[in-house]
């Protein structure tokens, strides 16, 4: 939840920044840019379109915080599929204020379209992609029961021989000064290395805000639990079930 507001801090204040106290230092580009081309800006209309794309996506993430506060399993897919969205927009929308690059009446100029392309198709790129990785970091875990042993799927996920299981235990809260050493940990949910005083290095499967975890070892720390409470237990009974047999 405070994640979400957080980020939606970040993005009010950075169009405050850029639209009301014309900080238009802060665009990425027009900064690097000698005085002759950042004369053919048209920094305030450039300022109002950073503002208005800041103050939508600060409140898209404010309203999905507090959707998340009030218990609706919303997810941060919506935030982040508007914020693809929005960015795309803003870069092709931006172009029409450079006069370096635009006419008068925001066509490009000849030979501007190719140096437009390539890094607006990169940025593109790079934005689906962090976004495919922050929606794959916030869903729940799963795990099947096979006959050589547990596969936990996913990041970070792999199979543990049933015979390699030393000790599992249900815990309904995780360990203490949790620090991520290589993972994820988008809101409640932690995927990947962590280390903590109390255990050490371990792996983590987990929706924090959703207990009860599973604690596994064979050789390796693992906790994780599952989308629902009922069904983390019922996987605990199972793996005893297996180990015992």
């Amino acid at each position: 939840m405070w994640l979400y507001f957080a980020l939606a801090a970040i993005f009010f204040l950075i169009g405050l920044a850029i639209h009301v106290f014309k900080w238009y230092f802060l665009i990425a580009g027009y900064n690097t840019m000698s005085k002759e081309q950042q004369a053919q800006v048209d920094t305030e209309a450039l300022g109002r379109l950073m503002g208005y794309y800041s103050y939508a996506n600060g409140f898209v993430l404010f309203v999905t915080g507090i959707l998340y506060a009030s218990g609706a399993d919303i997810g941060i897919a919506p935030s982040i599929v508007f914020l693809v969205i929005s960015t795309v927009y803003l870069l092709i929308k931006a172009q029409q204020y450079n006069g370096n690059i635009s006419e008068t009446g925001g066509d490009l100029i000849p030979g501007a379209r190719k140096q437009v392309k390539a890094p607006l198709a990169i940025i593109v790129v790079t934005l689906l992609g962090v976004a495919g990785l922050m929606y794959f970091s916030s869903q729940p875990t799963s795990a099947s029961f096979l006959e050589e042993g547990l596969q936990i799927h996913g990041m970070y996920g792999q199979t543990y021989a049933w015979e390699s299981i030393e000790e599992v235990r249900l815990i309904e809260t995780l360990p203490t000064g949790l620090r991520r050493t290589n993972g994820s940990g988008l809101g409640p949910h932690l995927k990947g290395n962590f280390s903590s005083e109390e255990f050490g290095a371990k792996k983590l499967f987990v929706n924090r805000d959703n207990p009860p975890f599973i604690f596994l070892s064979n050789g390796e720390i693992v906790i994780f639990n599952l989308a629902e409470a009922e069904e983390t237990k019922a996987a605990y009974e199972r793996i005893l079930e297996e180990i015992n047999n």
